[in-house]
């Protein structure tokens, strides 16, 4: 069967060069790490006698070049190419130029939905580009992610990935696709994994905004701000029709990994369409040789025929059970029908398998198993979302540009768990339907003003239920559901924001946000006796921003940023049943407030001569009526019973106060032409206060962490060797909700939980054969490394050798 996918893919790969050659007069430039086509590409000889350019599908025609004169190419972004005519004509006529580094010129959307410059926001906002995705072959977008090495992510299980970002994560942070949020009404506090529905291998950009962006996102987004940007099917130059697609297989060695990516475009002069489809499969995931025993798997549980048996692993490094399957859809179409006018349709559906939750799988139980759950694992996590935009460039009175929006979103997500030797198969089932309408505008720049400013309501229904089955008689009934079922969130609000260029090195730009939430929820008491029958909150919150982007000199930049955030309750909030950790439910609270964060950072960045660049941030978050998990009565008792244990009742609550503060540090260090040094060093502190006055450690700060790489860059080949270091949490460190999940955490000399220091060597690189034909490879945790990073359930894999192979055409 190899062998039979080895010969269909030469056989496919010659038929495309052939079909897609070029004439011997006539070439065309791609980015050689994306292979998007690059027009406005200056060629000339050496004496300039000879030139050209190319059009927007990078061609052009060397007629006036001798065979054996050397072409130069330069392109603003790209490094200078020097060629001899005769090897492009070798290399059937394709031309692939190298990017530079980013410069401040790069333009960004994240802080006004609108194209900027970087060199004009006085915010933290790092980019993620599409070739950097290339290179870096992520499996999932939560690894695009950990990979930046500028954003910390905890997995409890092998499909999942938490980001914490300045000392926050899950619904402190928003989540954002082609402009669209993410965040749903149960986001919930503790870790989640939505972001793996997003593809990896469909993101054309990510723009990580660090800090609140409340003025342009609303609610949630405290901590900062991931938006992916997914590819665009393009149109094509006057009558002509343009096709082409790239496949990708990819494999990896830890947990016999096996992706398929497939993709295709067609783009008329008006008309254009783009397809992609991603088939992922990922096996139970094998941990590194050298590190501590305790986390190993000795042993698991496997049910056959209703009987719940203790089975010796074989190898106690593979964590068993870990592997699940996904599968990740995307279709485009975009009408063009004038300069002025566009309209995108924009369809994604992500399913997984049922996937296991590792953390819980590994538990202690009293009984002779040693094992407390038989089963857990989240049945199929899914999600849709349709997009339609229509957007005006020009022409207006009232503005420069117009977007309006309308977006469907649909999640579905459920929760399964039983104990070893019970018979009785608990389950939740949560259903969201998420609705979002958008109008945003941008006006002319009024001399050195530049105004942008919209409306936004969002509306979520929440479906949810529970259900207990016997597994020997297949009996089910109703049993309490995770959140109120019906229950109601919607948010309206309007924001505009301003950019005021002071002086040609002195850059203003302020925002201000008003949104109102309301929720409505009705409680079921047919299994939990409430003091309460529904919850009504209607609250509304004002957020601003003010800062400056400063240049003292041409090559520093100073920049100064106060801003404001806040976090609505939402249904996980008020609403949940659920168990937290062990012997610990949490119940639901209707009497909570909006938690309100206040935020300033300053930043410096150092260009030495164009070799080297330094970057350092220092920022301060202040959160007020935190929403953070703490005792709780319910009919005034401590402890109630949940799923036959008793269990300590807690809720989540407006606590006194909580502040993060930190240092973010960066280097690019040129050698060479082709030999780069780029670092990365994230230090986070952080307290949370009770009602009491006494304070506990932060549960979402995330150890000290850093990475630096070498990179070597040559065309055709490129590398990157790098080291990731993560730094120790010991126990007084150690958040309050942590100290009590023993099982995933070292003991010290004391006999107390910590999270150990740890690192990696790593090496990735990519050969590109041509045009048509790139291989990546990557050996991952090089010394084969044993190491559980902070708050996840899971181990890191071990070694790891990845390989992929992509063909466009």
């Amino acid at each position: 069967m190899k062998c039979f996918h080895r010969q269909f893919l030469t056989v496919l790969f010659l038929a495309l060069v052939g079909i897609g050659g070029l004439s011997a007069q006539e070439i065309q430039v791609r980015d050689a790490q994306t292979g998007e086509l690059l027009g406005d590409v200056a060629i000339y000889n050496l004496d300039r006698s000879a030139t050209a350019i190319t059009d927007e599908q990078g061609r052009a025609r060397l007629d006036a070049f001798q065979r054996r004169e050397r072409v130069f190419f330069r392109h603003l972004g790209y490094e200078a190419l020097e060629l001899t005519k005769m090897a492009i004509v070798r290399n059937g006529g394709q031309v692939n130029m190298n990017p530079k580094r980013q410069q401040l010129q790069e333009v960004i959307m994240s802080v006004s939905k609108w194209e900027q410059q970087r060199r004009e926001v006085p915010q933290r906002i790092e980019t993620v580009t599409q070739r950097d995705v290339l290179l870096a072959n992520p499996q999932t977008s939560a690894d695009l992610l950990q990979q930046t090495g500028k954003v910390f992510v905890q997995k409890s299980q092998y499909g999942g990935g938490s980001p914490m970002i300045r000392g926050f994560a899950t619904n402190r942070v928003l989540l954002s696709v082609d402009g669209v949020r993410m965040n749903n009404a149960i986001f919930r506090g503790g870790n989640l994994q939505n972001v793996i529905s997003i593809d990896p291998l469909t993101v054309r950009k990510t723009e990580i905004l660090f800090g609140p962006g409340s003025v342009i996102y609303g609610s949630d987004a405290i901590g900062g701000v991931m938006n992916f940007y997914t590819k665009n099917p393009r149109t094509s130059e006057g009558d002509s029709i343009q096709a082409g697609g790239n496949l990708l297989l990819r494999t990896a060695s830890a947990a016999g990994e096996l992706t398929l990516h497939a993709e295709a475009e067609v783009g008329w002069e008006q008309w254009a369409t783009l397809t992609s489809v991603t088939l992922n499969h990922f096996g139970d995931l094998l941990m590194g040789s050298h590190g501590p025993e305790e986390y190993l798997r000795p042993r698991y549980i496997l049910t056959s025929n209703g009987i719940d048996r203790v089975l010796q692993n074989p190898n106690p490094r593979r964590q068993v059970p870990s592997g699940y399957e996904q599968t990740s859809l995307m279709h485009k179409w975009v009408y063009r029908p004038s300069r002025k006018w566009s309209f995108d349709l924009g369809l994604h559906y992500s399913a997984t398998s049922d996937y296991p939750r590792y953390d819980r799988l590994i538990r202690p139980g009293n009984n002779e198993a040693g094992l407390r759950s038989a089963e857990w694992y989240y049945g199929p996590q899914k999600w849709f979302m349709g997009l339609l935009r229509a957007r005006q460039q020009g022409g207006a009175t009232f503005y420069e540009g117009l977007k309006v929006g309308a977006a469907y979103q649909f999640f579905e997500e459920s929760r399964n768990d039983r104990n070893f030797g019970d018979n009785i198969l608990y389950r939740t089932r949560e259903q969201v339907d998420a609705y979002s309408l958008n109008l945003d505008l941008e006006t002319r720049k009024m001399g050195d003003l530049r105004l942008y400013y919209g409306l936004e309501y969002i509306g979520n229904r929440v479906h949810s239920t529970g259900s207990q089955r016997d597994i020997d008689t297949g009996v089910a009934q109703a049993s309490a559901s995770r959140y109120p079922d019906g229950a109601r969130w919607q948010s309206a609000a309007g924001y505009m924001n301003a950019t005021y260029r002071a002086k040609p090195n002195l850059t203003l730009m302020s925002g201000m946000r008003y949104n109102h939430v309301w929720i409505r929820a009705a409680f079921d008491d047919a299994f939990y006796d409430f003091p309460f029958q529904d919850a009504n909150l209607d609250n509304g919150a004002l957020t601003g921003s003010l800062g400056l982007s400063w240049f003292p000199v041409q090559n520093t930049q100073v920049t100064l940023n106060g801003s404001t955030g806040f976090r609505a309750p939402n249904i996980d909030d008020i609403g949940k049943i659920f168990d937290s950790e062990p012997g610990s439910v949490v119940v639901p609270n209707p009497d909570l407030e909006p938690e309100y964060a206040y935020n300033a950072e300053l930043g410096l960045r150092q260009n030495l001569g164009d070799r080297l660049i330094l970057r350092g941030t220092a920022y301060y978050t202040y959160l007020v009526d935190a929403l953070v998990r703490r005792d709780f009565t319910l009919n005034g008792e401590r402890t109630i019973d949940y799923n036959g244990e008793p269990s300590n009742v807690q809720a989540i609550q407006n606590a006194a106060k909580a502040y993060v503060y930190g240092f973010e540090f960066g280097m690019d260090a040129t050698l060479s032409d082709h030999l780069m040094l780029v670092g990365n060093l994230t230090l986070t502190e952080g307290v949370e206060e009770d009602d009491d006055g006494n304070d506990s450690p932060s549960r979402h700060v995330a150890p000290t962490f850093a990475d630096l790489h070498l990179k070597w860059n040559r065309y055709p080949w490129k590398w990157d060797f790098f080291l990731n270091y993560n730094g120790e949490i010991p126990y007084r460190d150690l958040a309050f909700s942590e100290r009590s999940k023993t099982f995933i955490y070292l003991q010290d000399t004391g006999g107390n939980p910590y999270s150990p220091s740890w690192y990696t060597l790593n090496l990735r690189g990519s050969y590109t054969f041509s045009a048509f034909l790139e291989l990546t490879v990557a050996l991952e945790n090089l010394t084969d490394q044993r190491y559980r990073p902070y708050s996840s359930g899971i181990a890191a894999p071990g070694f790891n050798a990845v390989a992929s192979m992509r063909l466009r055409f």
